[in-house]
């Protein structure tokens, strides 16, 4: 049956065309794993400090690195005007007394280091082939570490060179200098891993800044504050004990029982090597755990 319409013939055959637009193989050299793990931790550690970012992304950290270096500085000063023989202040004392910049710092980079990342699933870097997770939080957590690493350290550095130009005992010196080295890189380490984990737990810097600065500086007044009532009502064997419930006071007994660090807590009842064992175990636990679960969180969102 017709419907009044006829076809005078069939459509013409589909032709394949293939165009050369100058795509060429990469041939190479394969750099692997080891080289994005560094590229990611490199690109972190800058960040950190606003490098390779906006003029307004540099000034926070530059301002507080400063802030951390001016006290170190004015030390030094006083020490070589007036010839003194030893620091007024020790090495191992110069973290705990600039606590609070140090908690800024981290409130501030943490965030910065993993919530954008996982509010908007990109990183500034390209990859050929995906970042496996182990490699992600390596660099993330060792950028973060070394980033608090500088800034801790590098008063340290001013203080130990002013020293020398003050012509103090040269043993002594280096001996504090390098306890004190040894006591910010567990701060680093410690700090750096509980830091990102609050950033990591909410993609929102806000909330991320706002859980950095409560597990750090309100966790530290409250055990200094519960420290001091135990002492003034007799229960110095308390205060010992309570230390292990801030990060601050971990890192504190820590530097007491093993690094000839004075304590700061109440009456300077810092802990004996017994109970500092318990402190650097609590300090070693917590720098694992916080790996783990950045290790969980990244698996739940699928990197």
């Amino acid at each position: 049956m017709s419907n009044g319409t006829t076809r005078t013939g069939t459509a013409p055959a589909e032709t394949t065309r293939i165009h050369n637009i100058g795509y060429r193989n990469y041939d190479g050299a394969r750099l692997g794993r080891a080289y994005a793990r560094r590229s990611l931790f490199a690109q972190s550690l800058r960040g950190a400090y606003g490098l390779g970012r906006s003029a307004r992304s540099k000034v926070l950290p530059m301002i507080l690195f400063g802030v951390m270096c001016v006290p170190a500085a004015v030390i030094v000063a006083v020490a070589v005007a007036t010839e003194m023989r030893e620091l007024p202040l020790d090495y191992t004392r110069y973290a705990i007394f600039t606590q609070a910049v140090i908690g800024l710092f981290l409130a501030a980079q943490a965030p910065q280091t993993v919530s954008r990342d996982l509010r908007f699933r990109t990183v500034p870097l390209y990859f050929s082939r995906p970042v496996e997770r182990v490699d992600y939080v390596l660099a993330k957590f060792g950028a973060m570490a070394s980033a608090l690493f500088v800034l801790t350290a590098a008063p340290l550095l001013v203080l130990y060179l002013g020293s020398l130009l003050a012509k103090m005992d040269l043993a002594d010196q280096t001996k504090g200098f390098a306890q004190a080295l040894v006591s910010v890189a567990l701060l680093s380490l410690l700090f750096g891993g509980l830091g990102l984990v609050m950033a990591a737990l909410t993609p929102r810097r806000g909330f991320g800044v706002a859980a950095v600065i409560a597990a750090l500086t309100i966790t530290y007044g409250a055990v200094s504050t519960v420290q001091a009532i135990a002492y003034e009502t007799g229960s110095g064997g308390a205060v010992q004990w309570l230390g292990l419930f801030s990060p601050v006071t971990l890192i504190d007994g820590v530097q007491t029982a093993f690094l000839g660090a004075s304590s700061s807590f109440p009456g300077g009842l810092g802990p004996g090597t017994g109970t500092g064992a318990v402190y650097l175990l609590a300090v070693l636990v917590l720098i694992a755990g916080s790996y783990g679960v950045l290790m969980r969180r990244y698996r739940k969102v699928g990197l």
